[in-house]
């Protein structure tokens, strides 16, 4: 797939991003997740070997190339090992799958009801490393915790002026401020972010288009607006701690938002599963995924 395919597969196909992004934070428990105890992996270099090897599975399962999966999220390391023989990326686009890689290095300190990205010192050389792989497009979280005008202003406004460094070196940014679903002002706070992102889309020179990965709001709906303005691509919903099927009921309340879930695609996935019990309950998840996606 070219840069124009998978664009064109972004913006209308049917379907959603998975995220399989997972870095060094969270990886230990992404592993203990998949039936993976600590103590199986002595260093880091083991820990991330152990994460590709579920990766690939994953990848590689035959569900996962049916078409319903659009896109993956990667962390650094993913993208730079290799699948079958392959670069991760381009064992993804082979089925279809536009590759995205995860750009930001973790989150700072709590201020002002937000954490934002921690100074991003490596991503001049990232984005060349990912422009060089094949990567479609990025992505960079940080976090909302309660409804505070001006720590969700600074949230945004960083992640804009990250996302036009990205789209200056050829890729496309999704942008994600997620807001803490366990938040009790959330259903105000997501009002303030609305009205903070539409200004720095507004800002946007014509033509200049950016993707958007939110926490599905309180409000069914709230996002429509989002979903055509002329500079988005595409608006994405995280899961952000939602089981599977409370992710898909909420999702599917949201007409226009499609998945890039995490554990809402891979919580039901264990490394002692044969290929036949692994297929089927990727396969699942997928299915719901999709379905609310639809």
């Amino acid at each position: 797939m070219n840069t124009d395919q998978m664009t064109a597969r972004i913006a209308t196909g049917a379907g959603f991003i998975a995220a399989l992004d997972q870095s060094g934070g969270s990886t230990p428990k992404a592993l203990r997740g998949y039936g993976v105890e600590d103590g199986e992996w002595s260093d880091e270099d083991e820990m991330f070997a152990a994460i590709h090897a579920m990766r690939a599975r994953v990848i590689t399962a035959p569900c996962f190339g049916e078409g319903k999966v659009l896109g993956a999220i990667l962390f650094e390391k993913t993208m730079d090992g290799e699948v079958e023989g392959k670069p991760t990326g381009d064992a993804l686009k082979s089925r279809g799958i536009v590759p995205f890689i995860k750009v930001d290095q973790g989150l700072a300190d709590e201020a002002d009801g937000v954490q934002l990205m921690k100074p991003l010192d490596k991503l001049p050389a990232l984005l060349e490393k990912s422009v060089a792989k094949g990567m479609f497009g990025t992505k960079m979280r940080s976090v909302i915790k309660s409804a505070n005008p001006a720590g969700i202003a600074a949230i945004v406004a960083q992640q804009f002026e990250v996302g036009n460094t990205i789209l200056d070196a050829g890729l496309m940014p999704i942008i994600e401020p997620e807001y803490d679903i366990n938040a009790e002002d959330r259903a105000g706070g997501e009002e303030i972010l609305l009205a903070e992102i539409l200004k720095q889309l507004d800002a946007l020179p014509e033509g200049r288009q950016v993707m958007l990965k939110l926490s599905i709001p309180v409000k069914a709906g709230l996002y429509g607006g989002l979903v055509d303005h002329p500079g988005v691509l595409r608006v994405l919903a995280l899961s952000g701690g939602y089981s599977t099927d409370e992710a898909c009921e909420h999702l599917a309340r949201n007409p226009g938002m499609i998945a890039s879930f995490s554990r809402g695609l891979l919580q039901d996935l264990r490394k002692d599963q044969s290929d036949e019990e692994f297929n089927k309950a990727l396969g699942e998840a997928i299915d719901k995924i999709a379905a609310a996606s639809a």
